[in-house]
């Protein structure tokens, strides 16, 4: 089961991601799904890095410094894609780690839009 919180981020609704979208222009949106779930729809901005991939070398490929607001989500609460990779973040130092627990079911539940 997925928990409500992982320690060390920040957990995130959809209207907060807006909120970061507009306030970080740094911020790094990362897809914790499979790239099949990623190519049926995905939140704008967003980059495709499947929990399996994420790993020191892929996420200092995307993300310029341990010191960037990075967000990870994936399908929704019962996946845990998003939570894996927020942790591996967490674990190679990157220190402004947001949790969108609700993934692409809560934003596609509050109409967001979504890009394919």
């Amino acid at each position: 089961d997925v928990p409500q919180f992982v320690d060390g981020t920040t957990r995130v609704s959809a209207e907060d991601m807006v909120n970061l979208i507009e306030k970080h222009g740094d911020l790094v949106i990362l897809d914790s799904r499979k790239s099949s779930d990623f190519h049926k729809g995905f939140i704008e901005g967003a980059v495709s890095l499947p929990d399996t991939d994420t790993n020191a070398q892929s996420l200092a490929k995307h993300v310029k410094s341990k010191g960037t607001p990075i967000v990870f989500y994936c399908n929704g609460i019962k996946c845990g894609r998003s939570m894996k990779a927020a942790k591996v973040a967490l674990k190679h130092g990157y220190k402004k780690v947001y949790w969108f627990r609700g993934g692409m079911e809560e934003w596609e539940a509050k109409g967001m839009p979504v890009t394919k």
